[in-house]
């Protein structure tokens, strides 16, 4: 499939640049949601010069009201056949945060609810014009519970279970729903992490593999193999085993 109209939320760092520079050319329109004014400018225009129509915004994805309209006057003019909802947060500090529920809150509430203000906007428009894709990006985080960023892997939890749910129920109204889970990507959320991240990929090539699974409509788009399959081989352990892998 390919897609001429595109919403990417988070654009302005990581997998979300990546994705908008790669699908950036002439005939593509882009919507560009991100939170850093300078890099949000700085990839705008580099789509600009490859030939795309660019609209960007630095709206915050918890600001539903203000997210809604200009998704909405986004697909006036050029009505969305893939739609990315990406932006996201590591903000937990030490002990995961249980000192502070705040971090926590605010975690959830860009993770999780900013995919859901992403998504619900459009999703009359789609549904009824009965085709395009909705990517939603969990990450493989969401599928154990590993000792740090207890939030950050609880709300991707959450968006990877909801995405993965809705696929069978729009698929009726003739859209595709893809969950991206990542492993470890290079970013600014990675290069502040204070733990080990085996077989780390670069945001060019996380966007190659995004890309192609989006394009062929894949429930799950997981990578890189290595994380994916201990992330698996962990989810098959007992409970107990794998508290005690993990250190608990």
């Amino acid at each position: 499939m390919n897609f001429t109209n595109i919403v990417i939320t988070g654009a302005s760092s990581g997998i979300g640049e990546a994705l908008a520079r790669d699908y950036a050319a002439p005939g593509i329109a882009l919507a560009l949601n991100g939170r850093d004014p300078e890099r949000l400018r700085a990839i705008t225009n580099v789509c600009r010069g490859k030939g795309a129509v660019v609209d960007a915004r630095q709206i915050d994805v918890t600001d539903r009201a203000a997210l809604a309209t200009w998704l909405a006057a986004f697909d006036d003019a050029h009505p969305v056949d893939l739609l990315i909802a990406n932006a996201g947060i590591s903000i937990d500090k030490a002990n995961s945060s249980l000192d502070d529920f705040a971090v926590i809150r605010q975690t959830m509430a860009v993770n999780f609810d900013g995919v859901l203000n992403t998504v619900e906007p459009l999703l009359e428009r789609m549904t009824a014009r009965g085709r395009g894709q909705i990517a939603v990006v969990s990450s493989l985080a969401g599928f154990i519970g590993l000792p740090y960023s207890a939030s950050y892997n609880a709300s991707k939890a959450a968006v990877r279970v909801w995405g993965e749910s809705i696929r069978y129920a729009l698929k009726k109204s003739g859209l595709g729903v893809s969950v991206i889970c990542p492993g470890f990507v290079i970013s600014r959320m990675t290069a502040q992490a204070p733990f080990p991240m085996p077989f780390l990929m670069t945001a060019e090539r996380a966007s190659q593999i995004i890309r192609r699974g989006l394009a062929r409509n894949k429930a799950r788009i997981a990578f890189p193999v290595g994380t994916k399959a201990a992330v698996w081989f962990g989810g098959l352990l007992p409970g107990n085993w794998a508290a005690r892998l993990l250190g608990a």
